[in-house]
């Protein structure tokens, strides 16, 4: 062969390398700014290391008509409404990251702030449920909120307080705040431990309570509706009080008194397969007495899995799961994380999934998490970031009242009908770049229209970046060792 052939040979194979070396987004660069936009949507007095520049105290007598402190806490999603139920799972799931990928975090250097995040929401837990079976759920009126456009520190709608307590009682959301705290308490022992034994002990007196007194929680219906009931909210908080204190009572009700079953979904109302993964670190570190639950966890792969014979989802054309339309990113991202720590559990336990005839290793089930969490980043048909701040082609106008809205706009004389005027229905950027937010993402054709006016494929929430943190520092860590 001549030695120009040989050289365009070699130049291809160099080609090829790169080609393939570039296809790797900076997932510690993105993993940083999922943290950054929980941090944009904190409420409250800020502390002054904050990192948002354009964002500033808010909400600052929350609590104050029912003569309770409920300063604090976060915002979920575009609008000013503190939601408990979405709050209490974003906790759970920024704190499962912190327990189960701590070494990776660390790595990315990121866990202080991960660590300053599950605190903003477990200081406000607290403060919402310190008395004996009363928690504080909601602050602001839903329906008012959501007809003005107002950022949080200037906005003048009601602070309307809902609770739930022994004669209206709401177990998802009682259950779900004894997770958050629970699975807190892991992640606070080695640096703080007398916090910890606070959470922990809140998180069992929550518990008691979300058991003895059940009935569901509809108060933020239409927004937040338990369409799952309870059942699988008591297995998870069960299930995270047993990790946080391997006391036998709460493995005698799991195993005697919870219900499971085998789904395809994992989010803010549905939880039963995030507790099956759960279990299943037990199972497989020896706690036989948790097989079924780990069964049911394969059941949970196998109907995801694309190439399952039991797929269920539905798949876009460019490799995205699809749910439904509004915020579906929130199913990207918790089905990564699920199947980023599922991968981890199989690989160290050498163990495979069998969907009928097919056997699946733990490696095909991290190539899956990989492709939905690249996708976000930008590796789709659109070949743009889903998000902000980030990658190529990122969005501009997220749906969201506080990046919206100048910070120098004024709006002392400004209705909330003029509101809308003023600053949702442009077509500008926004002047605020929500870092980090991954927004609401694409239809099930591969569509996405970043619009303002367009909630469902811009809205960012909380419990999609929580989710995101986990499987992020994973990949930042791996393409950090590839790069060695």
């Amino acid at each position: 062969m001549s030695e120009s052939g040989c050289l365009l040979i070699f130049l291809t194979l160099c080609s090829s390398f790169l080609l393939c070396v570039n296809s790797h987004f900076d997932y510690k660069d993105a993993l940083t700014k999922s943290i950054i936009f929980l941090e944009a949507q904190r409420s409250g007095k800020l502390p002054p290391d904050h990192r948002p520049p354009w964002r500033g105290d808010s909400a600052l007598d929350d609590g104050k008509e029912a003569g309770v402190d409920l300063v604090g806490g976060y915002y979920d999603a575009g609008d000013n409404v503190k939601y408990g139920f979405p709050m209490a799972f974003t906790v759970t799931t920024m704190a499962w990251a912190a327990y189960f990928y701590e070494r990776e975090i660390k790595d990315a250097g990121e866990m202080d702030n991960l660590l300053d995040s599950i605190k903003w929401g477990t200081d406000y837990l607290l403060k919402a449920s310190a008395q004996h079976n009363r928690l504080f759920v909601q602050v602001g009126d839903p329906k008012i909120d959501h007809q003005c456009w107002m950022r949080p520190e200037d906005m003048k709608t009601p602070r309307t307080v809902l609770e739930i307590n022994q004669n209206r009682p709401g177990t998802e959301i009682a259950a779900e705040t004894a997770a958050a705290l629970a699975a807190s308490s892991i992640v606070f022992r080695e640096v703080d431990q007398a916090y910890a034994e606070t959470l922990l002990n809140r998180a069992k007196m929550l518990f008691q309570f979300a058991e003895e007194y059940q009935g569901t929680f509809d108060g933020a219906c239409p927004f937040y509706c338990s369409y799952s009931g309870y059942n699988d909210e008591l297995l998870w908080g069960a299930a995270w009080l047993y990790v946080a204190t391997k006391d036998p009572l709460y493995s005698q009700y799991i195993i005697e008194e919870s219900t499971s079953a085998v789904v395809y979904e994992f989010s803010w109302d549905l939880k039963f397969a995030g507790a099956q993964v759960l279990l299943s670190q037990l199972y497989w570190e020896g706690q036989m007495e948790f097989h079924t639950f780990q069964q049911q966890a394969d059941g949970y792969i196998c109907a995801v899995l694309p190439d399952s014979p039991y797929h269920q989802p539905f798949m876009t054309p460019g490799g995205l799961i699809h749910f439904r339309d509004g915020a579906n990113s929130q199913y990207v991202t918790s089905t990564a994380f699920l199947f980023s720590v599922y991968s981890d559990l199989m690989n160290k336990h050498n163990v495979q999934v069998c969907c009928g005839g097919r056997t699946f290793t733990h490696s095909d089930l991290m190539r899956f998490a990989k492709q939905e969490m690249d996708y976000l980043l930008g590796h789709n048909p659109a070949h743009r970031s889903i998000m902000v701040g980030f990658g190529h082609n990122p969005p501009l106008h997220a749906h969201h009242r506080g990046a919206s809205v100048p910070v120098t706009a004024s709006t002392k004389d400004v209705t909330c009908g003029m509101s809308f005027v003023y600053w949702f229905n442009t077509d500008a950027p926004n002047p605020n770049e929500l870092t980090g937010a991954i927004l609401g993402g694409p239809n099930r054709s591969d569509v996405f229209i970043d619009s303002r006016l367009n909630s469902s494929f811009t809205e960012p929430c909380t419990y999609i970046n929580s989710l995101a943190i986990g499987v992020l520092a994973k990949l930042a860590t791996h393409a950090k060792h590839h790069e060695l």
